[in-house]
């Protein structure tokens, strides 16, 4: 039976998110002038984690973490092959919360970090050199925690596409995906949730981006000789 499992929202946060994570991921790698782009990817990134959470809560019924998220029980019946659903399994729902923490903590300590160059986090004037530095330390550790979240990620990706035959991707692109039984119709979401969700998401990234920071004081004047 097909039956539509992710919204268009949903959707668009996914592959918007993959799009601005490898932005970010080149572009530290790049460095130098490229790091003014890593620092809008990772805006981007916090304003899509924001969504993506108020999505969880307003979003249609398949994208609220109230329908994935599940305890050990449901763990346990997965594992058993007693799990039956259309979307998230309760170990890949595991995932999905552990790649958003992640993310979050990523973009988060990036605010504050800096390159010992030219680039320092939109927050950096809140906290001092020496704890900007013990923060862009834990910054770059991360960065290895997530590629290897990432790789787990894709692996099991091509693991249900090449041995359980089951797409996972193009359902992420249609939104629709075949299923053995008829789950329950999709509910909740829409264009008001939408505009909320975008709006709370706006708002954090005006003030991740420091916007309401004070303006830097002016450059002290020189005086010059009167010649």
């Amino acid at each position: 039976m097909r039956v539509r499992v992710w919204d268009l929202p949903l959707r668009l946060f996914h592959w918007l998110l993959v799009t601005a994570v490898v932005t970010a991921f080149v572009t530290a790698k790049v460095g130098g002038n490229a790091m003014d782009w890593h620092g809008r990817a990772g805006l981007l990134i916090i304003g899509l984690l924001v969504f993506r959470v108020v999505w969880g809560f307003l979003g249609s019924s398949n994208a609220r973490f109230a329908s994935f998220v599940r305890g050990p029980a449901a763990i346990r019946a997965y594992l058993q092959g007693k799990w039956q659903g259309a979307g998230h399994n309760p170990l890949g729902a595991l995932s999905v919360l552990a790649m958003l923490a992640l993310f979050a903590a990523q973009a988060a300590t990036g605010l504050f970090a800096n390159d010992d160059v030219a680039f320092e986090g939109y927050l950096y004037p809140l906290v001092s050199a020496a704890v900007s530095e013990r923060i862009t330390g834990i910054h770059k550790l991360l960065e290895s925690a997530l590629i290897l979240l990432v790789l787990l990620h894709l692996g099991a990706v091509t693991f249900y596409t090449r041995i359980k035959k089951e797409s996972l991707v193009l359902p992420m692109i249609t939104g629709w995906k075949e299923v053995p039984m008829e789950p329950p119709t999709p509910r909740g979401g829409g264009f008001i949730a939408f505009i909320v969700a975008t709006l709370i998401a706006t708002g954090v990234v005006y003030v991740a981006a420091g916007q309401l920071l004070p303006p830097p004081p002016p450059p002290a004047a020189v005086e010059t000789p009167a010649w």
